[in-house]
């Protein structure tokens, strides 16, 4: 039977309990919202004993469903002061899928006089304390794996979580064993260090979890591992060249935001492009076309192992949105570098985007110079250190933007944009700016629709069309977030009916339930309406849902465009009682 686990950092009391009727039939982002959203005080200080950190796999962890191991980590975020869902892949949403635990809640703050590590296994949990403290993410989980025993995962956090910076990450292990993938986005590793979370350490459990039909559960698997296995997108181009196979088709469209904002192509894209990432790869006698997965189950694997030109791993392929972060808005052209700064965030344990986008505005303040791959990757180093500087970085683009008093930043709630223009991509710009968890790029693939013509053709220069458009992606988006599948199989969603039909079936099949199409798509407005109502009782008032302001005024090079999509519009894109026309 499906259980939570609830841990109290003040006491050490680690107990399971039965799930309360209001979050049955939720998993993953749905999970983390509701929990979120009905046991912490909008108003509560995000670093305050009161707030809540939750972990939460999907509905369909732990179960042979391909690419499902995903996990959400979520609390009020110290980045936005509203709500967060942050995802990962990696192991640990799998093992606790695997040990039956449907949530695992961090309750109240530890005394700050040392670090603890909660172990989790299948005859246990126990808070202990940690001997990893002051560690950046690579040793600390090299020093706990020498002290458990082999098969473990982790999830742990950097010196940037232990100084609550408002841009720190959680780290999640890969199949590996490293540290290489993170809940990125909001500042939830410093929701960590409030806590004196140092670590957690999941022993998975053996046994295969129940399925109420067993034989129409891997039918229906079979069917959907087929649908991301055929798809051009899911099955040949992410397991080729990572996500990083966005680079040029983006940069051609003029929607590759560039030197802080300030153009919207970048003429060295070729340099950072997917097909040179796999080109480097195998030139140096790394994994070329033999792609890897980060967790048990994936069958699009988009990361792979980048060397070095002596063939020495430096770190995992830089996804898009890092490769972007350190490449085009900071003007950086060399692979080479990009890999050293993804290294640097996983390890210190901090948003690659956030940092990146701070970077961009020290540059444009003069601070720093656009290009200047050293210079940026020893400020970078700096967060580490706890410096001044370092600080500032860590804390994320809207504080770097306060402190150097820069006009161009880009971002919203408090977190920075991610790789779309949306002067150019303007339904990804109407999701960056009205989703509740501020701009993220995992909210909706609007740009889907706008570049792609996967679900619909959108023009992406129009204000026509954006907002249902962004609705229709934001609902998909929080639906398969709560299943813990990849954000990648929407690509698979939008063109292959077939692939939502093998979802429903393997629901229905797992759990006993009569679902359609059409609970899909309630799960997913479920999910954002509890998140909107939680940020409007934090204080976060539609006026929020708004892109800074230059992006109205500020004309595209390529195509000579704004952001022109009317409030009006975006007042309506969340706003369920009244269906947009």
């Amino acid at each position: 039977m499906a259980k939570i686990l609830r841990v109290d950092m003040a006491s050490g009391d680690c107990r399971f309990t039965e799930v309360p009727s209001l979050y049955l039939g939720l998993g993953g982002r749905g999970l983390t919202s509701a929990i979120v959203a009905n046991e912490v005080d909008p108003l509560a200080n995000p670093l305050g004993p009161r707030n809540k950190l939750v972990f939460a796999p999907g509905l369909l962890g732990g179960t042979s469903c391909a690419n499902s191991g995903r996990i959400s980590a979520g609390a009020k975020s110290p980045l936005t002061l509203g709500i967060k869902e942050s995802n990962s892949g990696g192991q640990p949403g799998g093992h606790l899928a695997s040990l039956g635990i449907l949530a695992v809640v961090i309750e109240n703050a530890a005394t700050p006089d040392g670090w603890w590590q909660l172990e989790i296994s299948p005859d246990f949990a126990r808070l202990t304390p940690c001997s990893a403290g002051g560690l950046n993410n690579y040793v600390a989980v090299e020093k706990l794996s020498a002290e458990q025993s082999p098969g473990c995962s982790y999830i742990t956090i950097g010196r940037a979580g232990e100084f609550r910076l408002a841009a720190s990450s959680i780290a999640m292990t890969d199949l590996e064993g490293l540290p290489s993938r993170q809940a990125a986005r909001g500042g939830l590793g410093a929701v960590m260090g409030s806590k004196r979370l140092k670590a957690v350490i999941i022993h998975p459990g053996k046994e295969i979890l129940p399925l109420v039909d067993p034989d129409s559960f891997h039918k229906a698997s079979k069917r959907f591992a087929k649908a991301l296995t055929e798809h051009p997108v899911c099955g040949r181009s992410l397991s080729e060249y990572g996500s990083a196979a966005m680079m040029g088709l983006f940069n051609e469209a003029g929607a590759v935001p560039t030197r802080n904002f300030s153009n919207n192509r970048f003429d060295h894209a070729d340099a950072l492009s997917g097909e040179r990432l796999n080109e480097l790869t195998r030139q140096r006698g790394g994994q070329g076309r033999v792609a890897r997965a980060c967790m048990s189950g994936c069958v699009m694997r988009c990361s792979g192992v980048f060397p070095d030109s002596l063939g020495r791993r430096i770190g995992k392929w830089p996804d898009y949105e890092t490769m972007w972060a350190f490449g085009p808005n900071a003007e950086i052209k060399d692979l080479d570098d990009v890999a050293r700064y993804d290294r640097l965030c996983d390890d210190t344990g901090v948003d690659t985007i956030d940092v990146g986008g701070a970077l961009a505005v020290l540059m444009e303040a003069g601070a720093l110079k656009f290009g200047d791959a050293k210079g940026a990757l020893a400020a970078a180093a700096e967060i580490s250190e706890g410096t001044a500087l370092g600080r500032i970085l860590g804390s994320g683009a809207a504080v770097a933007g306060k402190v150097y008093g820069a006009i161009r930043v880009a971002e919203v709630k408090g977190q920075a944009l991610p790789a779309f223009d949306p002067r150019s991509v303007k339904g990804q710009g109407v999701t960056f700016a009205t989703n509740p968890q501020g701009a993220d790029h995992t909210a909706g693939f609007s740009y889907a629709a706008n570049l792609l013509a996967m679900g619909g053709e959108v023009d992406p220069l129009s204000a026509e069309g954006q907002a249902e458009l962004s609705r229709r992606t934001q609902i998909s988006a929080a639906a398969v977030d709560s299943l813990g599948l990849c954000l990648f199989v929407s690509f698979a969603f939008f063109e292959t009916p077939e692939a939502v039909d093998a979802v429903v079936d393997m629901l229905n099949a797992r759990y006993g339930w009569s679902l359609t199409r059409r609970d899909l798509d309630l799960l997913g407005r479920r999910v954002l309406e509890i998140e909107v109502d939680f940020n409007r009782r934090a204080g976060l008032s539609s006026s929020s849902d708004r892109l800074p302001e230059f992006f109205a005024y500020e004309e595209t090079i390529v195509h000579k465009s704004t952001f022109d999509v009317t409030q009006s519009d975006l007042d309506k894109v969340l706003s369920f009682k009244e269906e947009l026309k």
